[in-house]
């Protein structure tokens, strides 16, 4: 029995997903880039305090997929060049769009990484994947 004990302690702890507090030192693929194992973290750390449930701040909710995707104009499928979210998120942001984050946000803007893993998922059409 004190051997068992050990090993649950172990997988449970193996079981932890912390990766919320290392969301900039995560490497984004140059390709294949997946929404939920690359995407939807940034989000969640860096943009859902205003851009979600309760709190759609420019009417933009991306706690979802079919959040970010509902304004077509946000996210343009293989376009990210014509993306507001790419416009938005480089530094700095396109002339007449704010920069996301804001700089008085907790947290640091995207990491370069980060921003070519947005700008790669876009190219690669977008996908709920």
């Amino acid at each position: 029995m004190k051997k068992i004990i050990p090993l649950i302690l172990l997988l449970l702890y193996s079981g932890c997903d912390d990766s919320s507090t290392n969301i900039d030192d995560k490497v984004i693929p140059s390709s294949n880039v997946s929404y939920s194992q690359h995407i939807q973290p940034i989000f969640n750390v860096k943009c859902v305090n205003c851009h979600g449930v309760g709190t759609t701040e420019a009417g933009l909710d991306l706690t979802t997929w079919s959040g970010t995707k509902a304004d077509p104009r946000i996210v343009v499928d293989s376009l990210p060049e014509n993306s507001v979210l790419v416009w938005t998120i480089e530094v700095p942001a396109r002339a007449g769009f704010p920069q996301m984050p804001p700089i008085d946000a907790p947290y640091l803007p995207l990491t370069p990484n980060q921003l070519r893993g947005v700008k790669t998922w876009i190219a690669e059409g977008a996908k709920n994947n």
